[in-house]
């Protein structure tokens, strides 16, 4: 009939979207580990959960294959196809609800959970790209904050140790410069703005120089300021 060939078409074309978007994710996964060597060397991963790539790559394959189910299900009209995409979905939409109970119920888990994944991002901070970027966005172009609870946090990093002044890192006592506040004149970033902020005899403004405000907390005031944005885009995926 005319309607449900509209419906095939559209299903199709909604599918084709998702398909082509997982592609492009798992791509750019796959490219990220394959500039970090990580095929060849699969030491490098410290913590497999926490690689943005991986994460990438996960998140691109289920994307491509649900994608790629209905579209393929949707064209050739093939109901073991379209009844596997029924099934994908309604175990994602089950998994998002559940996610959602569980985030109220045991936020205090979460918030621990949280809290480990960014003590491993800052111990291992040098030794990720991806996850160094990941933080120094977190610190800088999202929460305009540093540490888990403040600079301090900092402490954790090998290079940032104040200890390592003592082998001559230059960082030592220091912070990332995605803690420092942007100035009004600034054209080029200034990488080095961190160095020596946490030492005792420093004598300069922190509050005007480093965001001194954990991540962990700016998380908190961040979430509580967008709920509804968040429960609303969750909804909307939901309905997708």
């Amino acid at each position: 009939s005319e309607v449900s060939c509209c419906l095939k078409y559209v299903i199709f074309g909604f599918n084709v979207i998702f398909w082509l978007i997982g592609l492009s994710i798992l791509a750019i996964g796959v490219w990220a580990w394959t500039e970090k060597d990580t095929f060849n060397n699969l030491s490098l991963l410290t913590n497999v959960a926490l690689d943005p790539a991986f994460i990438f790559i996960w998140a691109g394959a289920i994307t491509f294959i649900i994608g790629f189910t209905g579209c393929v299900g949707a064209l050739r009209e093939n109901t073991a196809l379209l009844a596997a995409y029924a099934i994908f979905l309604a175990i994602l939409l089950l998994l998002e609800m559940t996610a959602g109970i569980l985030g109220f119920i045991f936020k205090d888990w979460i918030k621990d959970q949280a809290t480990s994944g960014f003590q491993a991002f800052i111990v291992h901070y040098r030794d990720d790209p991806d996850q160094q970027n990941l933080i120094d966005w977190i610190q800088e172009g999202w929460l305009q904050c540093c540490g888990i609870e403040g600079p301090h946090d900092w402490d954790k990093n090998v290079y940032f140790n104040c200890s390592s002044a003592s082998v001559g890192s230059r960082e030592a006592c220091g912070v990332p410069f995605s803690c420092c506040r942007p100035t009004a004149d600034e054209v080029i970033k200034n990488v080095q703005c961190g160095y020596d902020v946490r030492r005792p005899d420093y004598h300069g403004d922190l509050s005007s120089i480093i965001n001194e405000k954990g991540c962990l907390l700016a998380g908190e005031e961040w979430l509580e300021k967008n709920l509804l944005v968040v429960a609303g885009v969750a909804v909307g995926i939901a309905f997708l």
